[in-house]
């Protein structure tokens, strides 16, 4: 690629203001969508309809684990059926052959005798039609007409001309349906575009909530860069039997809700709303609804159910919310969800104890350090590891101890124990209805071992914490891992909202502060979409020295020939690795920086985890690196250096994908600018820049040529889709 040293100083002459903000997410992806509705529409050959068990009370969902049904069938399974369907059937309910073709407009024959055309209505027939887009299927008796016109002149001798019509609308075709049916009496749900997680809310009543937001089960905005709002996330209820209860019986349904939490706030407009099903009238019926609003502690509902039309063997019960569609907007938080009978009025407290959050990193300052950085130097325990518990209970409480085993390998090499007034912070008792947040020095007992292999390592961690009156005992303790690989990190790999500085030319530097010398091979960062796509945007890598607790020297940058993008990964936390652009830098035991220069005002939105404050670490530039501000928002953004290990310099680092052979031309341009695509990997189509990163065209992907004679004279970029560092220069 031939370059043009002229570029960087007509590229890097302008600042502009920039600062650093928050913004929802917009995309984030969480994994596989299931197919199960009660009505699905669309393409539905080869499709899996599910039936479910019925439950028994009492229902209980405090979402410390998952209740979800499993959908996982095959064809030839035991428990699944099949039957073909077909979208033409006469009146008897028998197929009609698979060429049938009919119309459902008036078709005709027309004849033409001493110039005159004398029009008769062909003979429809009577059929049974449906187009399989929606289950279950219902036909309807429809007339159909033959497909095709018939003209017919009778002035000489000739035969009949059939003109056929272009879209008839019945044509034969089939549908292979599989029914399953899901037998788990442990699994409560069976659907949820909800998101069960463990960071989202402000101090939950329990390890784990449901958040409802403007995502799908996929991750994906239900219509991403639009204002809309409407029905987004639902979570429903198996069939639950109530038809041995009377009204008498008092079944209560009882859940705890609190809205935004580490989220984005929900406006007055949106709702989270409560349905719960008649069976007998086969309809939904809104039984309670909640407005949004700022944050506050979890307000607890209860509600007792006495309607006589809900006492029978398909009772469920679904919630659903009201927000805007494009992102992780408008977010309301569930916990405990509780049906029971036997209860009343005054029953809204969940006399539990339990664990608010995971247990905190065990190592100083990181959540992750290269393995081999903790071999050569294993004193880093963390002197200020937090546990969060709550007292669930409407009364004080005792203490019991609590206990940290960390295992490797299925095999215990240590523990802590954690005095029950220590959790409770000095308290003699827990006091009720509490949430205690304690600090932990654990640098006086187990050290993860140093023991290879030298890659990497993790080790297991279970924490108890108890009180004796705590039921159910679930709720009392929380595993998590402790991963050694070859990066550093501030953040638990959960991202709440999105993070970036906004202004032409802005830095974004992060500071991280290594065990040891060593040398650098790039970086790893989460990006995640918001409001607009700023995937085709440009950045380039920079590394910088320590000058006295801020950015100083710039250690490396990328050329401008080779600048990046976000890149928006295909599931939950997932990293992309961005390396040094055919280098690496032996770094000193010394604090230094990474980040981005950005190329124009948009912000790129690195994803942001709300629960970790690194505030003190982060810091942007207004202008041009002279002087350097620290963010004023508590969080910490996902990006994590990576450095070479002892035992292997390539740890990690995935293969070279295969060299894009493409060209533009001619160059300089003045008419028509031609793009060469000779590869086996698939044009996406183009997006022509000016050097300030301003979007000048976008090419689809069926567009090789672009008139460049309605551009000033000047310099531009030309990047192909999908392949981020792709970019040739164009006059």
């Amino acid at each position: 690629m031939k370059k043009i040293l002229l570029l960087s100083c007509l590229l890097f002459s302008v600042v502009s203001i920039a600062q650093v903000s928050l913004e929802p997410i917009g995309f984030e992806p969480r994994g596989k969508k299931p197919v199960l509705k009660e009505k699905i529409t669309g393409n539905l050959d080869s499709t899996f309809i599910f039936t479910y068990d019925t439950l028994q009370l009492p229902i209980e969902d405090e979402f410390s684990i998952s209740k979800l049904q499993n959908h996982y069938a095959e064809p030839g399974d035991p428990n699944v059926s099949e039957a073909l369907y077909y979208q033409l059937l006469d009146l008897s309910d028998i197929p009609l052959p698979a060429n049938t073709v009919y119309t459902s407009t008036v078709t005709k024959r027309f004849t033409v005798q001493n110039g005159n055309t004398t029009p008769t209505d062909l003979t429809p027939t009577s059929i049974k039609y449906n187009n399989l887009t929606s289950y279950p299927f219902g036909y309807s008796i429809v007339q159909a007409y033959p497909p095709y016109n018939i003209y017919d002149t009778l002035d000489f001798p000739n035969d009949p001309d059939t003109i056929y019509v272009d879209f008839p609308e019945y044509i034969q075709d089939s549908a292979r349906i599989f029914s399953a049916h899901l037998t788990d009496p442990n699994a409560i749900w069976v659907d949820s575009t909800a998101y069960r997680n463990f960071t989202h809310a402000v101090n939950p009543w329990t390890l784990g909530v449901m958040t409802f937001d403007g995502l799908d089960a996929s991750g994906y905005p239900y219509f991403f860069g639009s204002t809309a709002s409407g029905y987004a996330d639902f979570l429903t209820s198996k069939p639950i039997d109530l038809s041995g209860y009377l009204p008498s019986d008092s079944i209560y349904f009882t859940f705890l809700v609190q809205k935004e939490g580490f989220g984005d706030k929900p406006e007055a407009s949106d709702s989270l709303v409560l349905e719960f099903y008649d069976d007998a009238e086969s309809d939904w019926d809104r039984v309670w609804s909640v407005n949004g609003g700022g944050v506050a502690d979890f307000k607890s509902v209860n509600i007792r159910i006495s309607q006589a039309s809900y006492f029978t063997e398909g009772f469920r019960f679904r919630f659903k919310n009201y927000g805007g569609l494009s992102g992780m907007l408008d977010e309301f938080h569930l916990d405990y969800v509780k049906l029971r009978s036997g209860s009343d009025y005054q029953d809204t407290v969940f006399k539990d104890f339990a664990f608010v959050y995971p247990v905190g990193s065990l190592i100083e300052t990181y959540t992750q350090v290269p393995w081999d950085h903790w071999i050569n130097d294993p004193t880093h325990m963390n002197t200020q590891m937090k546990i969060t518990v709550r007292n669930g209970s409407n009364q004080d409480e005792n203490q019991d101890d609590g206990v940290m085993t960390i295992s490797h390998q299925g095999t215990p090499e240590g523990n802590f124990t954690f005095p029950g007034q220590a959790l409770s912070n000095g308290d003699l008792n827990y006091t009720a209805l509490t949430v205690y947040e304690s600090i932990h020095d654990i640098t006086g007992g187990y050290v993860f071992s140093t023991t290879p292999p030298v890659e990497e390592k993790t080790f297991d961690i279970l924490t108890t914490a108890s009180s004796p009156f705590a039921d159910p005992t679930v709720n009392d303790s929380t595993f998590s891992t402790q991963y050694f690989g070859n990066e550093y990190a501030y953040d638990d790999g959960s991202a709440e909202a999105a993070f970036g500085a906004t202004g032409a030319q802005a830095r974004l530097a992060y500071r991280f502060d290594p065990y040891e010398a060593d040398t650098l091979l790039g970086v790893k960062m989460h990006f995640v979409p918001s409001v607009n796509d700023v995937s085709d945007k440009l950045f380039l890598l920079t590394v910088w020295a320590d000058n006295g607790g801020h950015p100083g020297d710039v250690l490396y940058e990328d050329e401008f020939f080779y600048p990046r993008s976000p890149v928006y990964e295909e599931d939950r936390g997932v990293f992309t690795e961005y390396y040094l652009n055919d280098t690496a830098i032996a770094l000193p035991d010394a604090p230094f920086y990474v980040g981005w220069r950005q190329v124009d005002a948009d912000r790129l939105n690195i994803g942001f985890d709300r629960n970790n404050d690194n505030a003190d670490k982060t810091f942007y530039s207004l202008n041009g690196g002279i002087t350097w501000l620290s963010s004023p928002i508590p969080g910490s953004m996902m990006m994590r250096p990576i450095f070479s290990t002892a035992g292997n310099a390539d740890l990690g680092i995935n293969e070279p994908a295969k060299e894009v052979a493409w060209s533009v031309y001619p160059n300089p341009a003045s008419t028509v600018l031609n793009l060469k695509w000779d590869n086996e990997m698939p044009y996406n189509g183009a997006v022509i820049r000016s050097v300030n990163g301003q979007t000048i065209a976008e090419l689809d992907k069926n567009t090789l040529q672009y008139n460049v004679e309605v551009l000033p004279k000047g310099m531009y970029f030309v990047q192909c889709i999908g392949y981020p560092s792709i970019v040739k220069v164009i006059h």
